[in-house]
């Protein structure tokens, strides 16, 4: 038997039997979920192993890859230079990045390219896997590029653009990078485990992951799918994990623990607290497009930059649910609704694309207390 630390209270009694049963079940290597209601943890379980040998404890300091989670912490640092007056969702992203404006991507605004519809899903064309570790050749190529359907028809998920995207439009604004400002604004002074881009002083405290055993479904394969997912080129190789962690990629290399998630989706389905204005909550969760993704093999809903619940019920009952799930199976969600924000992070990751049957139960069981 796996022993379980953390608490659950009495009424989310539960969900730690659903966490146990997960482990029990033998589909979990080291996990940890919380949960924030009304600003108080109610729930905060971790157990299992952070390296694959099973010689380390996964424990409260554990730190863990949660991919494209990751694009929740983009989407809050876009919506706090929006809530100041910096930029606003409407205007062309080439308006901050003028060579943004090339090949006919020239009215793209910020909202579309957060809700991924600027038809820049992944590079078709060759390139070497290692191109991904430099920021600037990227962006370079996605000002150069022409979107591989016509932009603002429809979504089709951006697993990694997105945050080259978004990530040089705030470097544009702020002059920093997204990461960076990230520690200095908001995870420093909130004291919240995030971190885009791993310091070398950080590494020892991160989780090894153990990959999928199967490959995920993406239904009938196209363009956008293909140069999103399935070339040998879609992401970064070539060089070391070390390096790889430093990356401050906003879409997909965050690293966190559980509960600095939970704490920040809390304070967002709060009403934004120190984070952001309740307005700018409502803005960054303001549905932009719906429908039949071009990438992904489901009915969506965006808002600026996160996933919203109203079509794929992964986050409990509730409309307004907003939040976004990352590659293996982490999840975190904010519900304005019942002042709930919850996050699910693990190493041993599933094919899932999205809704990992791991974390629905714990949200399942999280809902029916």
């Amino acid at each position: 038997m796996v022993e379980i630390s953390g608490f659950a209270s009495p009424r989310h009694a539960p969900v730690k039997d659903a966490f146990a049963a997960n482990f029990a079940a033998g589909e979990e290597l080291g996990a940890r979920f919380t949960l924030v209601e009304a600003g108080e943890v109610v729930v905060d379980l971790w157990a299992g192993f952070a390296d694959r040998k099973r010689t380390r404890a996964f424990d409260e300091t554990t730190l863990t890859c949660v991919f494209s989670v990751t694009k929740i912490l983009a989407a809050v640092m876009i919506a706090r230079l929006v809530a100041d007056g910096r930029f606003a969702y409407d205007q062309p992203v080439a308006a901050a990045w003028p060579e943004f404006a090339q090949a006919g991507k020239a009215g793209i605004t910020v909202e579309q390219a957060l809700s991924h519809q600027a038809g820049l899903s992944g590079f078709p064309d060759q390139m070497e896997p290692a191109t991904w570790f430099d920021w600037d050749a990227i962006c370079a190529k996605l000002a150069a590029m022409a979107p591989l359907w016509p932009p603002g028809t429809a979504s089709g998920y951006h697993p990694i653009t997105v945050g080259y995207i978004v990530g040089e439009l705030f470097r544009r604004v702020d002059g920093r990078l997204m990461g960076e400002a990230l520690r200095q604004d908001l995870a420093g002074p909130l004291g919240l485990d995030l971190w885009m881009g791993l310091p070398d002083a950080e590494a020892h405290r991160a989780a090894e992951l153990l990959r999928p055993t199967a490959p995920a479904d993406f239904g009938e394969i196209n363009t956008p799918t293909r140069a999103a997912f399935l070339t040998p080129w879609s992401a970064a190789a070539g060089k070391p994990q070390s390096e790889w962690r430093r990356l401050p990629i906003p879409s997909t290399n965050g690293h966190a623990t559980a509960e600095a998630l939970a704490r920040l989706m809390g304070r967002l389905a709060d009403g934004g607290g120190d984070i952001l204005p309740p307005a700018g909550v409502a803005e960054l969760a303001r549905r932009r497009i719906r429908g039949h993704d071009l990438v992904l093999p489901f009915d969506l809903s965006w808002g600026a930059g996160v996933m919203r619940n109203e079509t794929v019920q992964f986050w409990g009952p509730g409309n307004a649910t907003f939040g976004h799930a990352g590659w293996g199976g982490s999840c975190a969600f904010a519900d304005p609704d019942r002042r709930l924000g919850g996050a699910y992070v693990m190493n041993r990751q599933s094919p899932v694309l999205l809704g990992d049957p791991r974390a629905r139960r714990l949200i399942d069981a999280a809902y029916a207390g």
